[in-house]
């Protein structure tokens, strides 16, 4: 299988940088809980990690729809606020249990490029999608503790009752140069063996 470009692997693009302190995402993981350090830093297959732990891994649609991003994504998506994207937002279920919320977005120019299968994925995984093509590069990690003022907090907390914060981390893929956001919120089973 061919793997995924990531990190050191290829030139850093500044178009697309997922560290912004001043909106809260940082590049190292200096305070994470103990019990999320390893599933926060991995730089591999978040799906190849769940199903290696679960006897039964499913991917369950939320939505797919053109909106508006969230304040902090249109920077490092190259558009402008207020613009339309492509989101995805699924749920990844260990075990028939919610574990992570996820949340995808695509400027609308990648739908007409290398992305466009991004809108038929239905409750197939994203992550062997992306996994899979050795033509994706990744860029680095990012990671942020979201409470309730941010929209993915608010987003998943629709799915599950969660404690007063939770983690996520996010990165941007490349796709003949097509950014594509994918941000993985840890919901509180994550930690649970």
């Amino acid at each position: 299988m061919p793997s995924l470009r990531h990190n050191a692997d290829f030139p850093h693009d500044e178009r697309f940088a997922v560290l912004d302190s001043r909106q809260g995402w940082l590049a190292h993981p200096f305070s994470l809980p103990r019990s999320l350090r390893f599933w926060l830093s991995d730089h591999g297959s978040l799906t190849r990690r769940l199903k290696s732990r679960c006897t039964s891994f499913r991917v369950v649609p939320l939505e797919t729809r053109l909106a508006r991003a969230n304040a902090d994504e249109y920077a490092l998506l190259g558009v402008t606020p207020g613009t339309r994207v492509y989101v995805r937002e699924v749920l990844l279920l260990c075990n028939d249990v919610p574990v992570v919320f996820a949340h995808s977005v695509l400027p609308s120019a990648g739908l007409r490029g290398g992305w466009n299968g991004i809108t038929r994925l239905g409750s197939r995984s994203l992550g062997e999608a992306l996994f899979s093509d050795h033509r994706i590069e990744r860029q680095p990690l990012a990671y942020r503790r979201v409470r309730n003022d941010h929209p993915l907090y608010r987003a998943a907390a629709k799915q599950q009752a969660v404690t007063s914060s939770l983690w996520a981390r996010r990165s941007v893929f490349c796709l003949n140069r097509h950014p594509l956001l994918v941000t993985e919120v840890f919901l509180p089973a994550i930690d649970t063996p």
